[in-house]
């Protein structure tokens, strides 16, 4: 039967099984660099009236490879012969560590290619639509209702911004009180959030290529840096340290298990800093990246980022500490920030998150950066009318949040709110 690819039947189809090759890809962000991670279903057949039946699915495996397509063949068998393949980005049709998706696609006999995106990758961008189209196979590119594209742009975020700006997405994490304070005065931070944004921060852990922390934190806090929800210890990120004066203890709990758990350590290549101290940080499986520093006598942040961008990480969150933060803000480098905001009100004599100057003195009001709200969720709120009335009080002054109820300005005991906002 001849197939109506314009149909508004088949458009329905096709969304909804790009919505599966999508969710298939957002179960390996994280741990797909240098690749994206991508989704791929193949089904037979497509022809805008019988169901369509799934015989092939695959996601890029841990590491990048295998890529997706690859695996969805090779579920897929002989029954991949005429059938169609969604695809949540470009296959890429260049030969890199593993033969172009593109060739494996039409060696397989696939007839038709759905995808949600273009691969900006300069070796790609559209050339892999290019390769399959001189092949004799359809190429769709769907046209994604705003939930959905929300979701696949999501999915390769990181990937984008480091073939088209080379540097990785960058997100930093604060949990705070409602009043901007992460610490009480007399240093004490555990904790200041509750069990279920702790599972939801190490659930972000998971979602990025590294974490990231400034050598304060890594001597006072003494933090793992990995990802400690029930089986997805796998996940845990590469975890870097920005050690200037190269003052981290050799019995950190970084050190102790740097064997088993990738540990990058930058720090000025140009300091004298103690042989044996530097020697024992490598011995406990430590890479230790020597770099420079920039005018104002920091290590280079973007040279940092460079570097990590040049060694295929396409995602980084940054868990303090403040000073740290507030750099990477003055510097224009934060793409996301994830703030999580415990009920509690500590008072001037706390810590502040952001404890230094970001923006120049004198200022005016209207010259300050503003943020976008992407998403707001809640932690520990049964009621859902009290839970919003909180998150409405919750928004901070600034944050373009969007039309706001009236009367809902009362905050509520036992509520977390965590705000996900985008620079730019």
């Amino acid at each position: 039967m001849r197939s109506n690819m314009s149909s508004p039947q088949q458009k329905t189809i096709d969304l909804n099984l790009m919505r599966v090759a999508i969710g298939l890809a957002e179960r390996h962000v994280g741990c797909t660099y240098p690749n994206p991670a991508v989704g791929c279903v193949i089904v037979q057949p497509v022809n805008g009236q019988d169901p369509p039946i799934m015989v092939g699915r695959g996601v890029t495996a841990p590491g990048g490879r295998p890529h997706a397509e690859t695996l969805a063949l090779a579920e897929a068998g002989h029954r991949a012969q005429g059938a169609t393949a969604y695809v949540t980005l470009e296959p890429c049709c260049h030969h890199g560590g593993t033969p172009p998706c593109a060739d494996a696609l039409i060696q397989a006999g696939i007839k038709r290619v759905v995808i949600a995106a273009i691969d900006p990758d300069p070796r790609m961008d559209g050339g892999g639509v290019a390769y399959l189209r001189r092949a004799g196979v359809h190429v769709t590119q769907l046209t994604l209702p705003p939930d959905l594209a929300q979701r696949s742009e999501a999915v390769i975020a990181g990937f984008v911004k480091r073939v088209t700006t080379g540097l990785p997405l960058i997100s930093v994490k604060i949990a705070s009180s409602l009043d901007g304070r992460i610490a009480t005065g007399g240093g004490e931070s555990r904790w200041i959030t509750g069990a279920a944004a702790r599972q939801y921060g190490h659930l972000l852990r998971a979602r990025h290529d590294a974490i990231l922390v400034g050598s304060e934190t890594a001597c006072r806090d003494d933090p793992a840096l990995d990802c400690r929800l029930p089986g997805m210890a796998a996940f845990s990120p590469i975890r870097i340290v920005l050690d200037g004066r190269l003052r981290l203890p050799i019995a950190a709990q970084l050190g102790q298990n740097a064997a088993r758990l990738p540990t990058w350590l930058f720090t000025d290549g140009a300091a004298a800093h103690p042989p044996a101290h530097y020697q024992a940080l490598k011995q406990t499986g430590i890479e230790v990246i020597e770099t420079t520093r920039d005018n104002s006598q920091q290590l280079d942040l973007t040279k940092i980022f460079t570097i990590l961008a040049e060694r295929g990480v396409t995602s980084v969150l940054v868990e303090g500490g403040g000073q740290l933060i507030a750099n990477l803000l003055r510097q224009n480098l934060v793409d996301r920030l994830y703030w999580f905001r415990a009920p509690v009100i500590i008072g001037g004599d706390g810590v502040a998150a952001i404890p230094t100057a970001i923006y120049p003195t004198g200022l005016a009001l209207a010259d300050f950066p503003r943020l976008a709200l992407i998403r707001t969720e809640i932690f520990g709120g049964d009621d859902q009318g009290a839970a919003q009335a909180g998150v409405q009080a919750g928004v901070q002054a600034g944050v373009q949040a969007g039309a706001r109820s009236e009367g809902q300005n009362s905050l509520v005991e036992k509520l977390e709110v965590y705000h996900c906002l985008r620079y730019g």
